[in-house]
């Protein structure tokens, strides 16, 4: 069995993995953008391991490799533990179990290497500690025997998953911090033994597996913030017994069993999607390897082709090819920014060039002035910007390049809800037919105005403002044409996405688990992206049945998000997003959950060079005066 997904003595987050898997059930979603995938090298280490060794149970830290158990050349269980250096292949006894065990799971919690379960003729319910050295102890038992089983660790919390209890295999994930005491968390929709099992961000991925001597295809997800478990997708050929490991941020599925034959395929996996691509081939087909994550190398110790054997692989991300991709622009065309502190428009080409301003010594503001321009959107295939002004109450069409004024709604610094007037814009988008639409926030409702500047009919009512579909809004910020003819709407009261028909009639609604969701964008059939405006921020994928497929949510450090405001996704695959207080607006790839790009020093504000103030809005326009972000309104 897949023994264990390399751990690390500090919090480790995994990834999952698939062997050759098919689109979603639910949603088809683009992979990961190619151009920043580096390169991924398989090869022998150059030595073996001095004696055959399969299912054991490996763990990893800076000091080197820990093998625990497995089965040997005899097929009978093992009980030495061995340190393991991965450079030099030199092996040293470190221990012994106290019971002899393979099919066990592991995980370093503390100072300590726990080993849970396993089996020798029988499964066991065994939990064993081994400190620095010496003898394992049996320190405490599972709630029930299990062996056949895998861990991923998330923080603090070591979750156990999948297995064989001695009759059936197993469908409760637990979950433990001390190693010694368990509480069940989820239940699998499909019960399986030699699973591969890793986590990236909050989700646990459970791919593939045995039950009853049949390969299963099913790919299961727990997000370990909610406790629901699911089936994310199917792959097309049953797998199991096969190794998952995360390694530059990004997710690999290598060897195992497939019409129970090994494999030596190694396959990167879309997290999002479930999506294969081919990666790399490891240099001999094994199942039942141990992986081992050390610096920016993955370890595959022993394993089986028809018995035991001693070799060792390892993988490896390559540096020119990394150096290479990195070169390749992340966007483009030209980036449009609504750089909303410093009263000013943007635009700025992928190297980060200011190719334009508004306004300008040759395209002075209206009259009224251009203050707190809150979003910017590209109209008339590149030939124009319009413009809302959310607390100078107005809206500006102008002309681009040369910021002539074309068209304006609105009175400057004076908010009102009668016909002329708004009370806090947001999201005013140019349709195809010449009306604009606007968020009217403060006033609680969608409104739509005519070409000559009339207002024409609305969504909400100014009397209400609470979410009371599809008579009333609560406190609408958001509202996306789409390509339908619809509106995407998003409600800060009640944390509440809808789509509307123009004439008000409500085609679904969903309250979000966030605490202001922000400038909702459509990207599938059944697949919608949206900002959480609040610190931490988040960006989260999200159907309209309110099932949240993908987050991205730093609670800290560099890629953390201070109030996002908008987020979209670009042709590419990657992710942009307006990180207003901290200055900056940023793409983040979504399979590594990094930032790959950004324009604006982070938590610095300033108008030099490559500085922005609180931007809160962002467009791109590509070559020929495509839009891609809102094509249908560009």
């Amino acid at each position: 069995m897949l023994a264990l997904v390399g751990a690390s003595s500090v919090a480790v987050v995994f990834a999952w993995s698939a062997f050759s898997s098919g689109p979603s059930k639910r949603v088809v979603r683009h992979a990961a953008p190619s151009a920043f995938v580096p390169a991924l090298t398989a090869a022998d280490v150059g030595w073996s391991l001095p004696a055959p060794v399969s299912r054991a149970v490996v763990t990893s830290a800076p000091t080197g490799v820990t093998i625990l158990g497995g089965l040997d050349s005899k097929q009978a269980s093992a009980s030495g533990v061995f340190h393991l250096d991965p450079a030099s292949g030199a092996l040293t006894q470190a221990g012994s179990l106290a019971l002899a065990t393979h099919d066990g799971a592991g995980a370093l919690i503390g100072d300590r290497t726990f080993v849970f379960g396993g089996g020798e003729q029988h499964t066991t319910d065994a939990v064993q500690a081994l400190p620095t050295g010496g003898k394992a102890t049996i320190v405490a038992h599972l709630p029930e025997p299990r062996s056949d089983l895998a861990t991923a660790t998330i923080g603090p919390t070591t979750y156990l998953v999948g297995g064989y209890d001695g009759s059936a295999a197993t469908r409760s994930i637990l979950a433990t911090t001390d190693g010694q005491q368990f509480r069940v968390v989820a239940q699998l929709p499909v019960g399986v033994r030699y699973p591969a099992v890793t986590a990236l961000g909050h989700t646990i991925y459970i791919v593939g597996g045995e039950w009853a001597s049949v390969e299963q295809t099913a790919v299961q997800t727990l997000n370990v913030q909610t406790g629901k478990a699911r089936v994310l997708a199917h792959l097309r050929a049953g797998l199991t017994q096969a190794s998952a490991f995360t390694l530059g941020g990004r997710i690999y599925v290598a060897g195992g069993r497939s019409a129970g034959v090994p494999s030596a395929d190694v396959l990167r996996i879309d997290p999002r999607s479930g999506t294969a691509s081919h990666a790399s081939t490891l240099p001999s087909p094994v199942a039942d390897a141990a992986t081992a994550l050390v610096g920016d190398k993955v370890y595959f110790i022993g394993g089986e082709t028809s018995a035991p054997v001693g070799s060792v692989m390892v993988l490896s991300l390559t540096t020119p090819a990394s150096a290479k991709v990195a070169s390749k622009p992340p966007f483009q065309g030209r980036m449009l920014i609504a750089d909303r502190a410093n009263d000013r428009l943007l635009v700025v080409d992928a190297a980060k060039h200011v190719l334009w301003t508004y306004p300008s010594a040759t395209a002075p503001a209206p009259p009224g002035g251009f203050y707190f321009p809150d979003d910017g959107f590209f109209a008339d295939h590149g030939h124009a910007i319009i413009t809302n002004q959310e607390e100078n109450h107005t809206l500006l069409r102008i002309a681009y390049p040369s910021g002539s004024v074309l068209w304006t709604y609105g009175h400057a610094k004076v908010a009102g809800s009668t016909p002329g007037y708004l009370d806090q814009p947001d999201d005013a988008f140019l349709l195809p037919d010449q009306r604009v639409v606007v968020a009217d926030a403060k006033n609680c409702r969608v409104l739509f105005i005519s070409p000559q500047g009339q207002p024409l009919s609305q969504i909400g009512t100014t009397k209400r403002c609470v979410h009371d579909p599809p008579r009333s809004l609560g406190y609408p910020n958001g509202d996306t044409p789409l390509k339908n003819g619809n509106i995407l709407i998003s409600e800060i009261n009640g944390s509440w996405v809808s789509e509307y028909t123009p004439d008000a009639r409500l085609v679904w609604t969903v309250k979000l688990p966030v605490a202001y969701p922000s400038d909702p964008q459509q990207l599938g059939p059944d697949l919608y992206l949206v900002a959480d405006y609040t610190k931490p921020g988040g960006i989260l994928e999200f159907t309209r049945e309110g099932q949240i497929v993908w987050t991205y949510r730093p609670p800290n450090g560099p890629g953390m998000l201070d109030h996002p405001s908008l987020a979209e996704r670009l042709p590419n695959g990657l992710i942009g997003v307006n990180d207003d207080y901290r200055h900056r607006v940023a793409l983040i790839d979504p399979a590594t959950s990094t930032i790959v790009w950004q324009y604006g020093q982070t938590d610095v504000p300033g108008t030099g060079v490559n500085q922005l103030n609180t931007p809160d809005g962002f467009d791109l326009l590509e070559r020929g005066g495509v839009t891609p972000q809102h094509p249908s309104t560009g």
